[in-house]
C-alpha cells in the first residue's frame, strides 16, 4: 500500500469511529508529517482523496474539517423479488456524472442561489427542455413551460385553480395513479371516475359525461398507463380530443414514461391539440430520480396567468440547484447517452416479464405492451390480500391496488407486476411463484 493511501485509511478510520468529530478541525499538515514521517506533499494527496468523498473540507488559513462521517453508501444485496416498488433502481444511475453537473451548477450560478428564483423557472433550463421535448413530437414555445416541483405539484395547482371553461369537477380514469387518487380524496376535491381497462375506455360514456357533467378537465394517461401499462390508439387519442373539443373539457396529459415507449409512432395526445385543450404534464422522477423534484407542465396560453398566480403562493420556484445541474446534465448530452443505457436496460425487464406472463400465466388477461409494469386480471372469487400476504412469505413483494381507484368506485381484480427493481434473472423466478400460488387449490378462493 503507498504511504498517501496508508494515512488517508487510518484517518477515514478515526472518522468513522469518532476519534474525529463531525466538525472537528484536523492536525495541521506539518504535524501530520511529522507524525507519518513523511513529506506534505503524501499529506495533501490522502487529504484531497478524504475531500474528494466529502468527509473532510479545507478552510483556507485555517485547516481541514470534518464534514461527515459516512461514506457513500453501498447498494445491498437483497434476497427478495420486488414487484410492488415503482420507482427507479437507485444503484444504477451514474452518480458521479450528475455530481459534475450541481458542483459546476454551485460555480455557474452563484449569485442565483440567493434570489428567490424565476416565475416559470430556471431560463437556460427552459430552453434545454423545449429541445428535448421536441424529441417527444411536442412543439410548444418557451413561454408556455413551466418548471415544477414534480408532475405532483402541476397536478395539485391544476385541480384547485379556476379554468377558463368555469367548471368544476375532475374526471380521472380508474385505476389512475395512486398519489394523485390520494389527493383528491384527502382535498375533497369535486372528482368522478371513467373505467379503464385492456380494452381502453368507452367513449360512449366518456362523451355522456362530457355532456352531463361539471367537467373541468380529464386526467389522463394516454400512453404506457400507471398501473395497467397500456396505451390508447391514435385514434383513441383522435377521438378523445374532438370530444374535449366538442364539449369545452380540457385534458391533462400525464406522459411520465415517454422516455421508455419503444413506439417511435406513438405520439402523445399534445402533438395533434389544435384547439389548445391539452395541458401536458411530465416527471423526471422515472429516468432519473424522485428527488430531483423536476416537472415539467406546458399550459394553454389562457391558463398561462392563472397557473403562474398559483404557483407563486406554492414555493415561488422550484430548487434552484436542481434545474441548474438538470439544465447542464441536458446540454452536456449526459442525459442522452442515460436515457438510452436506462432505457435498454428497462427493456429487457420488460420484454422478460411478458414473456414470463405468456408462459406461466397465460389464462389470464394481461396487458402485452412492453412496459416495466403491467398487470393481470384474476377473477373475482380470487382474495388478492390473502394472495399478496402469502406472496410475501415468499420473499414476492406486490402492492394492492386499493389506493389506484376511488372511494367507492368498482375494482376489478387486478394483480400489479412492477419490473423496475427486480433482478433480471428474478423475474421469471417471481412470475412463476405467482403462477404456482394461484394453482394452488383452494387457497385464495
Amino acid at each position: 500500500m503507498l504511504k498517501y493511501e496508508l494515512i488517508y485509511s487510518k484517518i477515514m478510520n478515526q472518522i468513522q469511529t469518532g476519534a474525529l468529530q463531525v466538525g472537528a478541525k484536523l492536525p495541521s499538515i506539518r504535524t501530520l508529517s511529522q507524525e507519518f514521517s513523511c513529506s506534505k506533499s503524501t499529506i495533501l494527496k490522502a487529504l484531497e482523496k478524504l475531500v474528494g468523498q466529502h468527509l473532510i473540507y479545507a478552510l483556507p488559513k485555517s485547516g481541514y474539517y470534518v464534514v461527515d462521517n459516512q461514506l457513500p453508501y453501498k447498494p445491498q444485496v437483497y434476497n427478495c423479488i420486488d414487484f410492488a416498488t415503482s420507482s427507479p433502481n437507485w444503484h444504477s444511475f451514474p452518480y458521479k456524472d450528475f455530481q459534475h453537473c450541481i458542483n459546476k451548477a454551485i460555480d455557474t450560478y452563484q449569485a442565483d442561489l440567493f434570489r428567490y428564483g424565476t416565475p416559470k423557472g430556471l431560463p437556460s433550463l427552459i430552453i434545454e427542455v423545449k429541445k428535448l421535448l421536441e424529441t417527444y413530437q411536442i412543439f410548444t414555445k418557451e413561454d408556455n413551460i413551466f418548471i415544477t416541483s414534480g408532475v405532483q405539484q402541476s397536478l395539485s395547482l391544476l385541480s384547485v385553480m379556476p379554468f377558463s371553461n368555469n367548471r368544476t369537477t375532475i374526471l380521472v380514469e380508474q385505476p389512475s395513479y395512486h398519489l394523485y387518487m390520494d389527493y383528491l380524496k384527502t382535498y375533497k376535491i369535486p372528482v368522478m371516475g371513467i373505467k379503464r381497462t385492456l380494452d381502453g375506455i368507452d367513449l360512449e360514456e366518456l362523451e355522456i359525461m362530457f355532456k352531463k357533467h361539471d367537467i373541468k378537465f380529464f386526467y389522463t394517461m394516454p400512453r404506457l398507463h400507471n398501473p395497467l401499462g397500456t396505451s390508447f390508439s391514435k385514434k383513441e387519442k383522435d377521438d378523445i380530443r374532438k370530444l374535449a373539443y366538442k364539449y369545452n373539457v380540457f385534458i391533462v396529459e400525464d406522459d411520465y414514461l415517454a422516455d421508455f415507449d419503444l413506439n417511435t409512432k406513438n405520439d402523445p395526445l399534445f402533438t395533434d391539440d389544435t384547439e389548445e385543450q391539452v395541458i401536458y404534464l411530465k416527471s423526471f422522477s422515472k429516468i432519473m430520480f424522485p428527488g430531483l423534484r423536476i416537472g415539467i407542465a406546458i399550459l394553454p396560453n389562457t391558463l398561462i396567468d392563472v397557473f403562474q398566480k398559483h404557483k407563486n403562493t406554492t414555493d415561488i420556484d422550484s430548487s434552484m440547484i436542481s434545474q441548474a445541474a438538470l439544465e447542464l446534465y441536458l446540454k452536456s448530452g449526459m442525459f442522452e447517452r442515460y436515457q438510452k443505457k436506462v432505457s435498454e436496460a428497462y427493456t429487457i425487464r420488460a420484454k422478460m416479464l411478458q414473456q414470463s406472463i405468456k408462459t406461466y400465466l397465460p389464462q389470464y388477461k394481461a396487458s402485452s405492451e412492453i412496459c416495466m409494469h403491467s398487470h393481470i386480471v384474476l377473477p373475482r372469487e380470487v382474495n388478492t390480500n390473502m394472495l399478496i400476504q402469502h406472496l410475501t412469505q415468499q420473499d414476492i413483494y406486490l402492492d394492492t391496488i386499493d389506493r389506484n381507484y376511488l372511494d367507492g368506485f368498482y375494482r376489478e381484480r387486478i394483480l400489479k407486476l412492477n419490473v423496475s427493481n427486480v433482478d433480471d434473472k428474478k423475474i421469471e423466478l417471481g412470475i412463476k411463484e405467482i403462477a404456482h400460488s394461484l394453482s394452488s387449490p383452494n387457497n385464495y378462493f
